[in-house]
């Protein structure tokens, strides 16, 4: 498998909003999966601000590893890079962020610039709710009624993420097993069911 077992990204979009001698900074972040997604966010928020200084920009995909960035006119290194830097330390992929700024009146000199951009940066991403995305494998098991207790207990006491659970005649469980935990999970599950239970792939996904 090429991608990768674990990965940080953030949940949904954010926003916030920093003040910093007059001068307005919002911070917006999003997932993105493509390049060509990113590129629309941004896009999409230099038109809905328009009227602002600057559209600063920076993004990350695991995608042909893409990392790039801009200053949007303001003095190089000291608003793309910062912001760059934020998702660099954050360990942040697959995600773009863009930090808008309304000029206050006040000049802040670099390394100010630098500070606001990174800050305004850092709370849009907190603000999307920074997660860890696993690599699993959606499974589903078909068993009686007598083996509920026991293939759930196997899910939930095993770091795995249970997904649904269809009364019928039988028991279906749905579940997300862990990429590189799958083989440990089918013999707990043949040994908890005396061969009697089949876990059945659905799917590949991050969770």
């Amino acid at each position: 498998m090429n991608k990768k077992v674990t990965y940080r990204t953030v949940k949904y979009q954010g926003e916030a909003e920093l003040i910093e001698k007059k001068s307005r900074f919002i911070g917006h972040a999003r997932p993105v999966k493509t390049e060509e997604e990113a590129l629309l966010f941004i896009s999409d928020m230099r038109a809905k601000f328009y009227d602002a200084t600057h559209n600063v920009y920076a993004y990350i995909l695991q995608e042909n590893n893409i990392a790039r960035f801009s200053d949007d006119g303001e003095p190089g290194g000291t608003a793309g890079m910062p912001t760059l830097e934020v998702l660099k330390k954050e360990n942040v992929t697959d995600c773009v962020v863009v930090v808008t700024r309304y000029f206050g009146g006040t000049l802040l000199g670099a390394g100010g610039l630098v500070r606001a951009y990174s800050k305004a940066a850092k709370m849009g991403l907190d603000d999307a709710e920074i997660v860890e995305k696993t690599y699993c494998y959606g499974v589903e098991m078909t068993a009686g009624y007598e083996l509920l207790g026991k293939l759930r207990y196997i899910v939930e006491n095993g770091g795995h993420i249970l997904d649904d659970i269809l009364y019928n005649e039988d028991i279906t469980i749905k579940a997300y097993i862990k990429y590189d935990s799958l083989e440990r999970f089918k013999k707990e599950v043949t040994e908890a069911s005396l061969g009697k239970t089949e876990v059945k792939i659905t799917g590949e996904m991050y969770v």
